[in-house]
């Protein structure tokens, strides 16, 4: 079984108490669930690159707006069903822009998801509803 490799990025702003996450869905697709951006590694990229480039594809954040706090946990994901496994690594960032509570952005990339639409908006960490994929499972290293 060969093991893929992923990046997802928790971006949170606001203090302790109530910090908040970014997430988002599909737009028309809400049926595939709460997501935080993230993606594949590919073959030749650093990890720390691939990070960068999937959260500019699929948030179209400017690294100014978004402070690095630092890598939070690395695990191995195997879907049910699927004779797969992900290796995945979550990173966590501060949002330090101006104050937007939902947003939408459409990807423009050289992957699947080129061209599809996706609805942002904050949720408060300690109600955060679950997430696709069990991408919360790091969510209390916050």
């Amino acid at each position: 079984m060969r093991t893929k490799r992923k990046v997802f990025a928790y971006i949170t702003r606001g203090e302790e108490e109530n910090r908040e996450l970014l997430v988002f869905e599909y737009k028309g697709e809400p049926e595939v669930g709460l997501q935080v951006p993230g993606g594949t590694i590919e073959d030749d990229e650093l990890l720390i690159d691939a990070l960068y480039r999937e959260v500019k594809e699929e948030t179209g954040l400017p690294r100014e707006v978004i402070d690095f706090v630092g890598k939070i946990h690395k695990y191995t994901y195997y879907p049910e069903h699927q004779d797969k496994a992900y290796e995945r690594n979550i990173f966590h960032f501060e949002y330090t822009g101006d104050p937007i509570e939902q947003f939408e952005h459409t990807i423009a990339s050289q992957g699947r998801d080129n061209g599809l639409t996706l609805l942002f908006r904050w949720e408060p960490i300690k109600n955060l509803p679950q997430l696709a994929e069990e991408q919360d499972t790091a969510i209390e290293l916050l």
